[in-house]
């Protein structure tokens, strides 16, 4: 009676085991045909251009759409106006004048993301940040020098040995 009993415990676990199987198998294969795992294994390449930008946006953690929503550009967008606003965007968030590094990263790697599609594409284009004027330059260079001379003397109310 007991022997009988283990052997309906073990062939109903069977079952069980089994459905969930047959079940989790549905599903994974569901999930391929929707995200195109179907397409690519059908004519076995794997490498078409969706796998392609797939890989680079898991590599750069970033989606074309996304970099665009953040340089504020538009897919039909020219250069002059993908560059203008990558400037804009690069200027005002630099710390030396107030902005947020953290969000001056987000537009480099925006720019980076947007670089790497147009290289996949053939058409590689590098957008360079705005040269520094010569003001800039010029008090860049002046706010070194007053720092060098201020570090030679000593504070005020020090005195010298």
């Amino acid at each position: 009676m007991a022997g009988r009993v283990i052997a309906q415990i073990i062939v109903m676990g069977s079952q069980i085991v089994g459905k969930a199987f047959m079940e989790a198998y549905r599903q994974a294969a569901a999930n391929a045909a929707k995200n195109g795992g179907h397409h690519a294994a059908k004519n076995g390449s794997g490498g078409s251009k969706a796998a392609a930008a797939d890989a680079v946006t898991r590599k750069t953690g970033m989606s074309v759409d996304e970099a665009m929503n953040i340089l504020n550009i538009t897919k039909e967008a020219d250069l002059a106006k993908i560059v203008k606003n990558y400037q804009h965007l690069h200027k005002v968030n630099d710390k030396a004048v107030g902005g947020s590094f953290y969000l001056q990263s987000k537009v480099v790697r925006a720019k980076e993301r947007l670089e790497m599609e147009w290289a996949a594409e053939g058409n590689p284009i590098k957008i360079e940040p705005e040269a520094p004027t010569a003001s800039a330059e010029g008090a860049a260079t002046e706010g070194s020098k007053s720092t060098s001379a201020s570090s030679s003397q000593p504070p005020s109310g020090d005195k010298q040995a």
